[in-house]
Order: structure tokens, then sequence, then C-alpha cells
């Protein structure tokens, strides 16, 4: 199933390669993430992928300055938004998806996984579960849908967290936070599901696709001696330049690796005000009697 899946993506690449998606980059320096507004440039139809709502945990605001930057390339370009795609249910930032679609429209699909995810997380801030009910999509491995006259096919990319999907559009793939450039290295799979030999599957899967393959990371953090944020590198300097998992590196030392970096990691600033808006599509928690909404974080709770 999984090669067949895979030859799928990279006849894709080779059919699509004319019409390929031109692809704009938001990048939300607070929580170093990649947002993307890809589209079809035949038909001015576009999906916009992983989307940030500001979010200040000091205070408690929300804001859409990140949010209305995308509506505005999108209304400028006259776009036509048909999906607003997560990659995962992130752990670092808020999803702008609710709102975007109330202005844009488009259908929010997630991987199918997230209910497995939403059904741990749930039991942590004790919600009832809802099955992925929030999205209008939950897509299977090898899934294809369209944009505009492109196809696109969904990879599941699990290590990371057991949720996580990758969207191969045309001669592009968008990998949330499986990977990240070549002189950072990868992603922690120290959540709740997450395993590091998974991980390691998911990225040589991934770089099986053609070598030109464009790959869009979600986050950046500036590896030590560079000082500019970049979010695009290719399969080809994956394979030759990635720092954990360039080819010649065992699935043994990868995973002996992730696990000795993992252990040294603080939880993420927002895990616990994200995550639980997140598994339920970005959707911040009704007002209450007194019109505030209020977010739970769970006391002694979290990694027991």
């Amino acid at each position: 199933m999984s090669d067949s899946i895979l030859a799928q993506a990279a006849e894709t690449i080779r059919t699509a390669r004319p019409g390929s998606p031109i692809v704009q980059a938001f990048f939300h320096e607070p929580s170093c993430t990649a947002s993307y507004v890809i589209h079809d440039p035949a038909t001015k139809a576009a999906a916009i992928i992983d989307s940030v709502l500001d979010y200040d945990p000091a205070s408690g605001r929300t804001a859409t300055r990140s949010a209305q930057a995308i509506r505005t390339y999108v209304e400028q370009q006259a776009l036509s938004v048909e999906w607003l795609l997560e990659t995962h249910a992130h752990a670092d930032h808020l999803s702008a998806a609710p709102y975007l679609h109330s202005l844009l429209g488009g259908q929010l699909a997630i991987g199918r996984n997230i209910i497995h995810v939403g059904r741990a997380f749930g039991a942590l801030f004790n919600m009832a579960p809802t099955e992925g009910r929030e999205f209008d999509r939950l897509f299977d491995d090898g899934d294809r849908f369209n944009v505009g006259q492109l196809t696109a096919t969904v990879l599941h990319v699990p290590g990371h967290t057991p949720a996580d999907v990758a969207y191969v559009v045309g001669d592009a793939v968008f990998v949330g936070d499986t990977i990240f450039m070549p002189d950072y290295g990868t992603a922690r799979a120290d959540f709740p599901g997450g395993d590091a030999r998974r991980l390691y599957r998911s990225i040589r899967r991934l770089l099986a696709l053609p070598a030109s393959t464009r790959i869009f990371v979600g986050h950046d953090y500036k590896a030590p001696g560079r000082d500019s944020y970049a979010w695009q590198t290719t399969v080809s300097a994956q394979r030759s330049d990635n720092i954990h998992v360039r080819d010649g590196v065992s699935e043994a030392d990868f995973a002996l690796m992730r696990e000795q970096r993992d252990a040294t990691l603080s939880v993420p600033q927002l895990l616990l005000p994200a995550i639980q808006v997140n598994i339920r599509g970005g959707r911040l928690p009704q007002a209450e009697t007194n019109g505030i909404r209020y977010l739970k974080i769970p006391l002694d709770a979290f990694g027991k």
C-alpha cells in the first residue's frame, strides 16, 4: 500500500510540474512557524496550510494580524480558497483556520488520526471527545484531492505525533513538523504517541520522492551560524545534508540521537493553550456567562 501511494505521489509530481503550484510563505516569528498559501495558476484555486492565530500567553490576548496578512494576499491575488489544511494538531501555536474560513470559505481538513490525538488530550483536559467532527474532511494515507486543476496526495507521516500528514502538490511537498531545514535537522518525537523510529521511516518515505521535489517545512529556528530564517529546501538537499537523517544514517542511530536529544527539551511554551484548541480544528471555547472565553491549564498532570 505505502509503495503504491508513494508511486502515485511521484507520478503527480512528474505530470503536474508544468502546472506546479505557486507557493507564498508567511512566517510567524514568535512561534517560528511557516504558513503557506498555494494556488493553481490556471484556475486561481487555493489552499491555506498551517495558519496561525496570534496569541500572547502573558495577557491571554488573541489577534488576527498574521491571518489578515494571508487574507490580504488571497484577496489581492483574486484567489478562491478551496482548502484550509492542517499538517497536525500543533503544540506551538493556535490555528487561525476557523477565522480564515469565516472570511474566505474552504474545507478544513487534517489527517484521520487526529481522532486518537483528540481522545488522548481530550482526557487530559476533561473534554468530551468529538471524533474529529470539527473538521470537514479527515484524510487517510493516500487520499487524493484537487486544488483547482492540481492533484494533491496525502501521505501519513507519523512520528512527531501519530496524526502528522504531508501534502504533495505538483512538485512540492508540505511536511509540517516532520523534518526541518537540513542544517537544523528533524522534529522531536516525544509527544504522546510520538515515536523516533516511526519518524525516521516517515522521513525516509518523504525522501524517496524525486530529488528535485521542493520541500516546505513547518518551522525554522535558525540553525547555529545562520542569521536568516529559511523554509524551502529539496529532497536532494535533505538526503545529502540533513544533520540528523541524511543518506547513510541508520534507523537505530537516528532513534538513539533523537531520543537522547528529546530528553533534554522542555515542554513547548504554548502546548497546553494550543493543543486544546487545535484538536478542535482551531475553534476557541465558547464564552461563559460573563462573556469571557477560558482555556484550561491542567496542574501537575502533563507527562504523568
